[in-house]
């Protein structure tokens, strides 16, 4: 029995890392949406510090370069935008520093007890949006589960079970048990 209990600690010791780093890469790889808060700052420059919500057309101004569009654009593709645009003019080597303060809600709705849209959270699986919105409720389906997200600026419909990672902005639907 000791033996059994010492190989599954094992497995999960050496499984947990990949499911962690699974979802470290995707945030990294995070698309940024509107909703989410981002702060923008360049070493030495306050005046180039900004703390913005990004609306839902997806576009901020930004000192010395104007309008940025935002929407679709990763934390390092607005790092090296705003680098390379206060280089050649402004700045003789900008130090850019790009942070998500807090990511756009989640919403789930279905056999919930409190539906609705909550503060995602890094490292949310399906079962802890349920445990955030009171758990599920008695006809809640354990196996029809189902997630709209937006992938490439397409809404996908994702058939999900309990332990997936979500991601901001996934819109989550638990469907009834029939037993």
């Amino acid at each position: 029995m000791k033996m059994k209990s010492a190989v599954l600690f094992v497995l999960l010791a050496f499984l947990t890392p990949t499911f962690s780093y699974a979802q470290v890469n995707t945030l990294n790889q995070y698309k940024l949406g509107a909703g989410d808060l981002v702060r923008i700052s360049v070493y030495g420059q306050d005046d180039l510090t900004l703390e913005t919500l990004i609306p839902d057309v997806g576009v901020v101004n930004y000192p010395y370069l104007g309008e940025i569009a935002l929407l679709g654009m990763t934390i390092s593709d607005l790092e090296s935008y705003i680098y390379n645009g206060l280089k050649p003019d402004y700045l003789v080597e900008p130090s850019v520093s790009v942070s998500i303060v807090e990511y756009r809600p989640f919403f789930i709705n279905g056999e919930v007890e409190k539906p609705g849209g909550y503060a995602f959270q890094p490292g949310l699986t399906i079962d802890k949006a349920a445990a955030l919105a009171g758990g599920y409720t008695e006809r809640a389906s354990k196996t029809k589960i189902f997630i709209v997200r937006d992938i490439n600026g397409e809404q996908v419909t994702i058939s999900a079970d309990r332990s997936i990672a979500i991601l901001p902005g996934d819109i989550i639907s638990i469907e009834q048990s029939f037993f």
